[in-house]
């Protein structure tokens, strides 16, 4: 068949056609005398390349690594990281070394062995609270609060998983522990994660009870928040793996499947000492409770398994078959193998030990943080000339767009005005939050209360609270006051929060203390002085939860990235944010 060539009249229809934003840089000279208005050529100087945006959008750096105070600062850091491995490396072995050894003599893994074998082989466990209980319980050492609790990949489904370590006092429940329990149901809960129970605990800690029983957010609070998020759709699998008495014999009881382990998991309501005091009947455990009598006669349990890894294979078939990922866009041949683009960022994170140091006296440049933690140091700052203590702007982590809040300074109205808008923004495209948190505080003074610091400074807060999207929460330096409110505190519902090991969190620094009781006509007392610093340091809140861990500060990015991966993966719902009243 012959080719038709195009007439002259339509090639010079189509010429005419063509945007001026498409048309070739470079074209013959005869071309451009078809048109005879200058004005409607776009010369070089109003021409842009797709990748200008990303050009301007890179931050430069004014580290320099061989100063004397980078090398101080990194020498500091590092110091105060050794000593959190150390802390972190003893925590990890559990009870002690009989109660470690009496374990594994009973054919039993021990619980971080249990979840390595669960997840998926080269995944990440993103483990939180390991502080949990440090130093709190006079004559009793209960690390990581005798419960550890993680976010893993399963057969390709990000989960919550939740396991005793029964190794420490017997997996009992410390106060401790119920609310670590209860916050990794509420991490679960809040990004629509499946919860993985390996149940191995005797129940709540009896000389502890008037602190885990009764209130609200005490123990049977586990099982209200279990029947709550099967309501919400959310699986739960639990693998019983040792004893599961009293109350706890609700957490496989309540589960959407329960695996237990024959000979080793046992399920009762009460235990054969109290069954024989009760009622006088001698009954042994496994008759009362095991394995077979709940997989054959009662149907507690729904599959019985041999051993440990037996359990941890069945229930990862259990999770293979939730059909988790049912409402995602099928993926095309050519996108299986396909990883997700992005790019490291230009500056190398360990730089950011020597960019903060340990001491808080001096600021610690924003800028700085934030490109050693977004994909290619890009950032898109939003405002950039007003309100400048506060650093807002868009940027991306692994691929994910993220909007970013971070202190360089004190907040003063302009900057409080500032973060409520971006916050606001935020909200509006559903775009997930990340605040970099070092502050101490609002601006106080005569000038300040003119210029309606309390209303501005309230405007951010009220943002920060109403905003409905993920938000997560790093503190690399202070924590003080309001600052703590207005930056997303705990107390604000961040999906993740972590400190670095130099942070401090407290109402005031101890020297601003003294001059307050000094203010007021009062003696410093230097007990109370040394008390408020040393319950400001990052151990004394992680061991209370008042975060999700201490991270050394190279390790932010990747902790970001998995946080972000299990707020957005799954099944995450968008949620219109409801704003209260902004006064004006």
């Amino acid at each position: 068949m012959s080719r038709i060539a195009p007439s002259r009249e339509a090639l010079a229809r189509l010429r005419h056609s063509i945007r001026p934003a498409l048309r070739p840089r470079h074209r013959p000279q005869a071309f451009l005398r078809t048109y005879p208005r200058a004005s409607s050529l776009r010369t070089i100087a109003t021409f842009t390349h797709s990748q200008h945006a990303d050009a301007v959008s890179i931050i430069p750096t004014n580290v320099d690594t061989s100063s004397a105070e980078f090398k101080e600062n990194k020498r500091q850091m590092d110091e105060a990281i050794q000593r959190l491995s150390s802390l972190h490396d003893s925590i990890a072995l559990g009870g002690s070394e009989k109660a470690r050894e009496k374990h594994i003599k009973r054919g039993k893994m021990l619980v971080r062995d249990r979840i390595t074998a669960l997840i998926d082989p080269g995944t990440t466990f993103l483990e939180l609270s390991q502080m949990a209980g440090y130093n709190m319980y006079e004559g009793d050492e209960v690390p990581a609060g005798g419960i550890v609790t993680g976010i893993g990949v399963v057969e390709g489904v990000t989960c919550v998983i939740v396991a005793n370590d029964s190794t420490v006092k017997g997996g009992t429940y410390f106060p401790i522990t119920v609310k670590k329990h209860l916050r990794a149901q509420a991490i679960a809960q809040e990004n629509r994660l499946p919860c993985i129970f390996l149940v191995d605990s005797g129940g709540a800690n009896l000389p502890h009870q008037a602190d885990v029983f009764p209130d609200k957010e005490h123990f049977g609070r586990i099982f209200y928040n279990q029947a709550r998020m099967s309501g919400e759709g959310i699986p739960q699998i639990s693998v019983v793996m040792g004893p599961c008495t009293a109350g706890g014999a609700y957490v496989p009881s309540m589960c959407d499947e329960s695996i237990i382990v024959e000979n080793q998991g046992t399920v009762f309501l009460a235990g054969p000492p109290l069954v024989k005091a009760a009622t006088g009947e001698e009954v042994s455990a496994e008759d009362l409770g095991g394995g077979r009598l709940h997989s054959e006669i009662s149907g507690v349990t729904d599959y019985l398994a041999v051993d440990d890894a037996h359990a941890l294979v069945l229930a990862r078939r259990s999770i293979s078959n939730l059909n988790w990922h049912r409402n995602l866009p099928a993926a095309t041949s050519r996108e299986e193998g396909k990883e997700k683009s992005y790019k490291e960022p230009l500056y190398n994170p360990e730089e950011l030990s020597g960019i903060a140091g340990t001491s808080l006296r001096r600021l610690i440049p924003a800028h700085e943080i934030i490109s050693r933690i977004v994909d290619g140091s890009s950032f898109s700052e939003f405002k950039p000339l007003y309100g400048t203590t506060l650093v807002t702007g868009f940027a991306r982590i692994y691929g994910h767009l993220v909007g970013i809040v971070a202190n360089n300074g004190i907040l003063f109205s302009e900057s409080s005005l500032k973060g409520a808008h971006f916050v606001q923004l935020c909200g509006k495209r559903q775009i997930p939050l990340v605040f970099l948190q070092n502050i101490s505080g609002f601006m106080v003074g005569a000038d300040a209360e003119k210029g309606g610091i309390a209303k501005n400074g309230a405007k951010l807060v009220t943002a920060v609270s109403c905003v409905d999207v993920p938000k997560f929460t790093v503190v690399f330096g202070s924590s003080a006051g309001a600052g703590n409110y207005g930056m997303c505190g705990r107390a604000y519902s961040p999906r993740l929060l972590f400190t670095w090991p130099n942070a401090k969190t407290s109402v005031m620094g101890a020297e601003q203390l003294s001059s307050v009781m000094k203010a007021v006509g009062k003696t410093v007392d230097p007990e109370l002085k040394a008390r408020i610093e040393r319950e400001s340091e990052a151990t004394f809140g992680s061991a209370r939860l008042w975060d999700d861990g201490i991270i050394p500060p190279a390790h932010t990015r990747r902790v970001l990235g998995l946080g972000l991966q299990a707020a957005l993966g799954g099944q995450s719902v968008e949620r219109e944010s409801k704003w209260g009243i902004f006064r004006m």
